[in-house]
């Protein structure tokens, strides 16, 4: 048997339970140290963090050989074009290569939605619309360059789902403790 913590990580956390002084990690929320992420979410990111203490369980949930499917909702700086939401879904060139296709559509604003702390910046003059995009890789701040890419800046981002395991009802800073 092993143990699968669901995180809901707040903004401003690192996803490991070591750092710098002046960063909060994994440590001020999880009192099991016994357990690893099973994929990671930048700082700036918040949502759905997985925790096993099972190698196997962590591989086949963030190795892109499984294709675990990953589910966020993101405010992006700007209105979703036809155009844009189309080159999401075929694949955007970064960097790093060309990425899977995602899904994805635009969404209302989701309700009820935490506060976040900062508060993520409002421009009188600049429109912000949200999306819900699922991905099956796994790459550094990908959901974020993606976005970026075909030019909708990503403002909030939080993980909604990995594969079965949903974020529900858990607040920023809740977990909930499975047996699988």
């Amino acid at each position: 048997m092993a143990t699968l913590i669901l995180f809901n990580k707040p903004y401003g956390v690192l996803s490991q339970f070591s750092g710098e002084a002046e960063n909060t990690t994994l440590a001020a929320y999880i009192p099991n140290k016994k357990v690893y992420p099973a994929g990671r979410l930048d700082k700036d990111s918040e949502g759905l963090l997985l925790l096993t203490d099972d190698g196997g369980l962590q591989h086949r949930l963030s190795h892109p050989d499984h294709k675990t499917w990953k589910r966020y909702r993101v405010q992006v700086e700007g209105h979703s074009s036809a155009a844009a939401l189309k080159k999401l879904r075929k694949g955007v060139m970064l960097k790093d290569g060309l990425t899977r296709p995602a899904k994805v559509k635009n969404i209302a604003a989701p309700k009820p939605l935490w506060a976040r702390n900062p508060p993520v910046r409002f421009r009188k003059n600049i429109p912000d619309c949200w999306l819900e995009i699922e991905i099956c890789e796994g790459r550094n701040r990908q959901v974020r360059r993606m976005t970026a890419a075909v030019g909708l800046p990503t403002l909030r981002l939080i993980r909604m789902s990995v594969g079965q395991y949903q974020l529900n009802q858990l607040q920023p800073g809740e977990f909930k403790i499975l047996t699988v």
